[in-house]
């Protein structure tokens, strides 16, 4: 009996330990621990699947973007600064203690690689991307979201996103649905384009494929 005790402490003392040093290496997971991080991943895998790259076009993609970026926009999304009929209904159940976890999680996902686009829209829209529209004074979009569509913690990555999403956001910019964008950028951005043109720079966005790992 005594034999057996010793090494079920034994066995705890073990798997404490290595509790205590996988959380030391991943602070994320610490948090993940204190909340039901599984359940609310599911909650967000039923519009942008288990990694994070949805399968509905009108739906982002949030694998690896910049996990301050995601943070920023689920406090706006808690907070109403930026509106969303869908999100309205999910952020109550969210407590802000798990926007870290959940935003560290989706930013290691891995991208799927960019898609099929309309060649010629997108020709267009990489001439936009790159150049910008002098006439109209659009800045060239890879002057903040980089040449790759990468993106920052600022700016978000946009690399492979879907064009009926990159669609929505640019109209919802330049109509002023959407206004929690740094500055007001985006939306004096998007207001200086037509929708053809928006459309064009969408298609192209679906080809990128950001930094290569």
């Amino acid at each position: 009996m005594r034999l057996i005790l010793h090494r079920m402490r034994r066995s705890g003392q073990i798997a404490l330990a290595a509790l205590i040093s996988g959380l030391l290496l991943c602070p994320a997971c610490a948090l993940a621990q204190a909340v039901p991080l599984q359940e609310r991943l599911q909650l967000c895998a039923a519009c942008h699947s288990p990694d994070g790259n949805s399968l509905i076009p009108e739906n982002p993609n949030l694998s690896g973007l910049d996990p301050d970026y995601i943070v920023r926009q689920l406090h706006d999304f808690k907070s109403g600064n930026r509106k969303s009929a869908v999100m309205s209904g999910i952020i109550p159940m969210v407590d802000e203690k798990e926007f870290a976890a959940l935003a560290e999680f989706f930013s290691r996902q891995k991208p799927n690689p960019g898609g099929k686009s309309d060649a010629k829209l997108a020709a267009q829209g990489r001439e936009i991307y790159d150049e910008g529209i002098v006439g109209s004074a659009v800045p060239a979009c890879s002057g903040c979201h980089n040449d790759d569509g990468s993106g920052t913690d600022k700016y978000p990555r946009i690399a492979g996103q879907h064009s009926a999403y990159v669609v929505q956001q640019l109209l919802g910019f330049k109509n002023g649905e959407r206004a929690n964008d740094v500055k007001a950028v985006m939306r004096a951005v998007a207001k200086r384009m037509n929708e053809k043109e928006i459309r064009a720079v969408a298609e192209y966005v679906v080809t990128l494929k950001g930094a290569q790992e």
